[in-house]
């Protein structure tokens, strides 16, 4: 039972993640983009803690976690950039 709702949302994120691809290729402003990518790194989160479960190991999970780590700032840093056209000050 658990290998099918495994599945599901594998196929159920992996659609979300090529959905948010589509919006960062075809978004009508900067502010649509940057959200789409911070969606993308969310899903991508969500893909390693799946996989995490199906193989049972530990790894995945902190690698989801500094990956969340990597997502943030990013975000942060272009949110940043588009306001004041500047990250470093």
């Amino acid at each position: 039972m658990i290998g099918a709702a495994l599945a599901f949302a594998f196929a159920c994120f992996g659609l979300a993640l090529l959905l948010n691809l589509w919006r960062v290729a075809t978004g009508p402003g900067m502010a649509e983009r940057i959200l789409a990518l911070d969606t993308m790194a969310i899903n991508a989160i969500a893909l390693l803690v799946l996989y995490g479960i199906l193989q049972g190991t530990a790894v995945y999970f902190e690698a989801s976690v500094l990956f969340a780590m990597t997502g943030f700032v990013s975000t942060v840093a272009y949110a940043k950039y588009m306001l004041r056209g500047d990250i470093i000050e």
